[in-house]
């Protein structure tokens, strides 16, 4: 099913440059971001304990803040989920330096358990019935190996792509790919730095995911640019990238489009747990299919 003319002729590439500074612009504002803010990161690569706390009477999130930080608790992060459902992250300390029996000293059950008891009592000093959930303890060692890990990933997954584009292409269409992928992961890491949300293994996921995407709409395109650079000897380069990105548009809007309900499906019902996820898949998915189209290929072109 066609929904745009693939032999329509529009002049996609006579606004490279524009696109191309726009695209740079907003690269430069995520690393500026990312240098001097950075990532929020969540307890999967800080450490710490999550506890999530249900109360019987609606509350107040700054009130739950509040009562921690009374209890001694430093620098508390607590995540509204309802009225009524909180997620309480704390630092490592919290669970190093909770008050156990001398001979559960090397218990991690023994100091969840401490730790969940004392979260409870400040919690119910505000006078509201409150029922914790079992507690999630995460190492700093185990949180920086996860960082590690995630890093290591991301460098593997372009590396793979580079390879396999260089053999089944030639490596002008390799660069360009991990160029606009690179641009793709910055701008979603970027919008994660800007806005501050928890940047946890969940959203890691989702931009390895959209590093794939990225590739999928971009390898499309390419495939039929050099397609035609061997059945059209008589138009220019220009002129051949946009007759591919014309011909292959129907396709590349479709499959977003879709795609992209899916998502926003999760995003609206999918609960707080798959929040950062599925935005962050969305945002992946537009500045994936937007890439493929006024930033690919005018780097091809350059190259």
């Amino acid at each position: 099913m066609e929904f745009f003319n693939p032999n329509s002729n529009v002049n996609f590439m006579g606004a490279r440059r524009w696109s191309v500074l726009v695209s740079l612009l907003l690269v430069g504002i995520s690393i500026f971001s990312l240098s001097t803010r950075g990532l929020n990161l969540a307890l999967d690569f800080t450490g710490g304990t999550l506890i999530e706390a249900s109360f019987a009477q609606p509350a107040e999130q700054q009130d739950v803040v509040d009562a921690l930080k009374q209890a001694g608790f430093a620098s508390p992060v607590v995540q509204r989920y309802d009225s009524r459902n909180f997620a309480i992250r704390l630092k490592p300390e919290a669970s190093e330096n909770v008050k156990i029996a001398e001979g559960d000293a090397n218990s991690l059950g023994a100091r969840n358990t401490a730790l969940s008891n004392q979260v409870k009592a400040a919690l119910t000093a505000t006078g509201n019935e409150v029922t914790l959930k079992p507690s999630v303890y995460v190492g700093p060692q185990v949180g920086k190996d996860l960082a590690t890990g995630g890093i290591v990933a991301v460098i593997v997954v372009l590396l793979g792509i580079v390879f396999y584009i260089m053999l089944r292409f030639e490596w002008k269409f390799a660069v360009a790919t991990v160029a606009t992928e690179l641009h793709d992961v910055i701008l979603v890491v970027g919008f994660f730095s800007i806005t501050q949300m928890d940047f946890d293994l969940a959203v890691l996921a989702a931009i390895l995911a959209v590093d794939g995407y990225s590739v999928n709409d971009t390898i499309v395109v390419f495939d039929r640019v050099r397609e035609l650079f061997k059945s059209t000897r008589n138009l220019s380069p220009v002129e051949v990238l946009n007759r591919a990105v014309n011909s292959t548009l129907s396709r590349t809007i479709m499959t977003s489009l879709t795609t992209l309900l899916t998502v926003t499906a999760l995003f609206l019902f999918g609960g707080e747990a798959l929040r950062g996820f599925s935005l962050a898949l969305i945002i992946g998915i537009i500045v994936g299919t937007l890439s493929s189209i006024f930033f690919a290929n005018p780097v091809l072109l350059w190259l």
